[in-house]
């Protein structure tokens, strides 16, 4: 489902952003190249669901072109997995409250927090470092607009993110 993608991805954009090393799903053995926290991003769970009637939103007017076009919409619910690992137990600290603030609050519009939880701080022994396991509990909104021919779908995109 690619609108999984886009929500783990959005996570890793809006982590980096605010200074922390973060990445899609890493194995936890290269975690140790890094000289402070990495944050791996995953989804957990997720179930889809349709926004409006069959997906339909309403029409928008573009007044650039002068058009009006239908939007339509849909909602995941889903958990985004967030697992801290750092070489040192203060790092690993440091990055949980950094990535709490991001997570509840530096995320993309379409993306709405529900509740965020922490495992406490443990020692993994495989990986030789510290970890922390965060989930959050979200919904995510996309929206897509018809094409110019009201005949075509263009993609879904996460509410609030800029498409290039």
């Amino acid at each position: 489902m690619r609108e999984l993608a886009l929500v783990r991805d959005e996570v890793v954009r809006a982590l980096r952003e605010a200074g922390l090393t973060a990445f899609a799903a890493w194995p936890p053995e290269r975690m140790r190249d890094y000289g402070g926290a990495v944050a791996a991003v995953d989804v957990g769970t997720a179930e889809s669901g349709p926004m409006g009637f069959c997906n339909y939103l309403g029409e928008t007017y573009d007044q650039t072109l002068g058009t009006v076009r239908e939007v339509y919409g849909k909602q995941l619910e889903a958990e985004i997995l967030v697992d801290l690992r750092a070489q040192r137990a203060a790092d690993c600290e440091a990055a949980c409250a950094q990535a709490a603030d991001v997570l509840l609050g530096g995320l993309a519009e379409g993306i709405r927090c529900g509740e965020l939880a922490w495992e406490g701080l443990c020692w993994d022994k495989a990986a030789g470092m510290f970890r922390r396991r965060g989930r959050l509990q979200c919904r995510a909104v996309f929206v897509a607009e018809a094409g110019e021919d009201d005949e075509t779908f263009l993609d879904f995109r996460l509410k609030g993110v800029l498409t290039t």
